[in-house]
């Protein structure tokens, strides 16, 4: 594996790290500089073998994965990734139909850019992507205090702060992204999302693209929970208007 970093190899400080993986060498440079200019611990490989590589041994914060790579695709990295990192995901792809955008996310990417693209719209979405808020053991978050007790409904039960989700006992594995969207709609039950007020409760006001993304990660949480579109459970859709939790 060829890498090329752009920070000391051993990291020092609160610098965020981020996997740049581009086989156009000048575009990978050129999104890498605009990233260490902000400050950023910036890796960046060339094809997906390497990026699966580099994702264990760097262990990023955020990976710009482009969709089409030699060895792995971007959609092959991103399944390989998702198996052992809940890092954010921002895919890049040439291809402007809407079905590439939406298989890149099942899959567990957490965001996309259409090249061509501004690379300080980059740097903004990735800026945005850590800005969401970070839970886990020992932090408070506006979702759930950490002193309160799991939201439950019915079969379903979310650990906010452990960020654990158990269906009838059984535990189930989401996405980052995907468990923050399922925590934003189950810290307001009854409530209904549209898709820009869950755009702004996970992704952050600052957020610009399409707003469908939302509906491709309800999917995967619906898939995974065994949740029946048709006869939900737990999340419900109110045609016209957005999502909303309820287990009755």
């Amino acid at each position: 594996m060829t890498v090329d970093r752009s920070a000391a190899d051993v990291r020092h400080g609160p610098a965020p790290r981020v996997l740049v993986v581009d086989d156009e060498a000048p575009l990978a440079r050129l999104v890498a500089s605009y990233l260490t200019r902000d400050s950023f611990d910036v890796t960046v490989v060339s094809d997906g073998p390497s990026a699966v590589e580099a994702a264990r041994t760097v262990d990023p914060d955020v990976i710009v994965l482009d969709l089409g790579l030699p060895g792995l695709d971007g959609l092959e990295v991103c399944r390989h990734v998702r198996s052992f990192s809940d890092c954010y995901i921002l895919m890049l792809t040439a291809r402007s139909e809407e079905v590439d955008k939406l298989v890149g996310l099942t899959v567990g990417a957490d965001d996309y850019l259409t090249k061509p693209f501004s690379p300080r719209e980059l740097v903004t979405r990735v800026h945005v992507l850590l800005r969401r808020p970070r839970t886990g053991p020992g932090v408070r978050t506006t979702v759930q205090d950490s002193d309160e007790p799991a939201l439950v409904f019915g079969g379903l039960r979310i650990d906010v702060t452990a960020r654990e989700i158990e269906v009838e006992g059984h535990p189930v594995a989401l996405t980052r992204t995907e468990f923050d969207v399922l925590a934003a709609l189950a810290a307001h039950p009854k409530r209904v999302f549209t898709r820009a007020a869950l755009i702004a409760a996970v992704w952050g006001d600052s957020w610009v693209g399409d707003d469908h993304l939302v509906d491709v990660h309800i999917g995967h949480v619906r898939r995974k929970l065994g949740d029946d579109a048709g006869h939900p459970r737990f999340v419900r859709t109110v045609r016209g208007v957005g999502y909303r939790m309820g287990d009755g």
